[in-house]
């Protein structure tokens, strides 16, 4: 995982964005390219099937791009302890990016970094812009800057086609993580392969997994899920997102809609 792109705001959480972003690069002296990505502005309703985002009258897209560039640079600078460290961050250049157009550049990179959406952070608009659109995973940063990344792994196995392909594109992160685990959560299994499959199946890629299995004791999935990363010491969890669809999700809840609205480590994420 080589190339990293990094969408780029104003918002309190980007430094746990930028330090996410610095964490991947490290683990496979990858690059990492900032963008400035299009603020999050009111939107101007004239119909119930019409909105339009309209910046302010003195919004200068320039001043924009120049302001979130040089945020940029002085975070490469400062966590930077050697000039090596310091070329992992380049900036791509060209105008803002709506998210559209981020889910379509995204193609090109092996990982895009965004920030969880929710006050403060990213727009859950742009995390599936990229999510849907691109076919690279995400990682999606928590909250608070990481202090590691991919040293204990835990992955949310449901036996779903998502998290395999998941699996599949996490591999690179997988063989060089200290510790793996295939979590499984009792009743939360589509039809298809147990986790002692697919931890099986990792073992054979070089990977030394274990499985676990929990139940949810009343809890969501998506609560014990994440106090079961958490017990764990994961330092980054690999999910298939949407095994249900969106909608359902909305209405009924499900571990992919509590993780991206609670998750407080970094989750790599394939649609």
């Amino acid at each position: 995982m080589k190339s990293i792109l990094l969408p780029v705001q104003q918002n309190e959480q980007m430094p746990s964005a930028l330090e996410t972003s610095r964490l991947a690069a490290s683990l496979f002296d990858g690059v990492v390219e900032g963008v400035a990505l299009f603020p999050a502005f009111t939107e101007i309703v004239s119909d119930p099937m019409v909105a339009a985002v309209i910046p302010p009258f003195d919004w200068s897209e320039a001043d924009y791009i120049r302001r979130v560039q040089w945020s940029f640079h002085r975070y490469a600078a400062e966590h930077s302890t050697e000039p090596k460290e310091a070329s992992r961050f380049r900036w791509r250049g060209g105008s803002v990016l709506k998210d559209a157009s981020l889910g379509s550049l995204a193609r090109v990179y092996d990982l895009t970094v965004l920030n969880r959406p929710g006050a403060g952070g990213g727009r859950m608009a742009t995390l599936e812009a990229v999510l849907f659109e691109s076919g690279r995973p995400i990682l999606m940063a928590p909250p608070s800057p990481p202090k590691s990344l991919a040293q204990t792994v835990v992955i949310h196995w449901n036996g779903s086609m998502e998290v395999s392909r998941a699996i599949a594109m996490a591999m690179p992160i997988l063989r060089k993580a200290k510790r793996v685990m295939v979590l499984s959560i009792e009743g939360n299994m589509v039809p298809g392969p147990s986790e002692q499959e697919a931890a099986s199946h990792l073992r054979a890629h070089d990977v030394d997994a274990t499985e676990k299995s929990i139940a949810t004791r009343g809890q969501r999935p998506g609560v014990a899920l994440l106090a079961e990363a958490r017990a764990q010491g994961a330092d980054l969890l690999i999910k298939g997102a949407y095994t249900q669809s969106r909608l359902r999700q909305m209405i009924f809840g499900g571990a992919t809609q509590h993780v991206l609205a609670a998750a407080e480590l970094p989750v790599f994420l394939v649609d």
